[in-house]
Formats: C-alpha cells, structure tokens, sequence
C-alpha cells in the first residue's frame, strides 16, 4: 500500500508513543510503501528541527535520513493546487496524486473536499494502521 504521511502524523509518531509511532514503525521495516516529494521532505526537516538544540536537530535529520531510504521519492509532474487554504496542503495533495498514494493524517477533515474532488484514500492513523494489520 503505498501513502504520504502528512506532517503532523509524522512528527507524533517520532516524539510520541501510540498509533503515529506504529506508523512510524512500520515505515522503518517496510510494511507499507511511504511516498516523500522533495518539498515534503524539506517540510519534514523543518519542522522536526525548528526550535532544536544543534544535538537534537543531527539526531531528526538522521532519524529522517534513516526512513528516507525505505522511502519512493515522488516527482510532482502535475500540480493540483489549489484545493486547500493551507499551501502546506496542497504539497501534500499533490504528493500524494503524482504517486497515486492515500494520505494519512491527523486533519482529515482538512483534506475531505480534496479526496472527494480528486478521488485519493484519506485515512486517519486509526484507520491506517488498521489496513496495515489487515494485510499482514
């Protein structure tokens, strides 16, 4: 199953025990088919050395560099935008339409009117991790 993990997903499952870090785990061992687009990558650095010691930032960076090796780095050949009011949004939309990949997030109801408009799975963690578990 391939999936763009959304920002907030991501971070959680680093800093937090829980669903997100499940999801987080299963990333490392290869159990679904993570999706990074360029600006999501750099979406993800950012945010998870913002505010940071210089220690702490090395270690998300090499937290980072460690998923991005089980990760399919996506070209955005076509871009989807607008369909959110949040320019964060959109990058993810169109990660996730050029890859051909589900989202998953903690704001879904962020991203309802997109995956209605344009048809991509929109899933909660809950829900994501219960699709992983179903296909074993």
């Amino acid at each position: 199953m391939k999936a763009v993990i959304d920002t907030n997903v991501l971070v959680e499952g680093l800093t937090r025990l829980g669903t997100c870090g499940a999801i987080v785990d299963a990333w490392a061992s290869g159990r679904f088919v993570p999706c990074v687009s360029t600006a999501l990558a750099l979406e993800y650095e950012a945010v998870l050395t913002r505010g940071r010691t210089s220690r702490n930032r090395k270690t998300a960076r090499m937290a980072l560099q460690a998923l991005f090796k089980r990760a399919v780095f996506v070209p955005i050949l076509f871009s989807y935008r607008p369909q959110s009011p949040d320019p964060g949004d959109d990058m993810i939309v169109d990660c996730v339409m050029n890859a051909g990949a589900g989202v998953v997030t903690s704001n879904t109801r962020d991203f309802r009117v997109a995956a209605q408009r344009l048809g991509f799975a929109l899933m909660s963690p809950r829900e994501f991790m219960a699709r992983i578990e179903e296909e074993g």
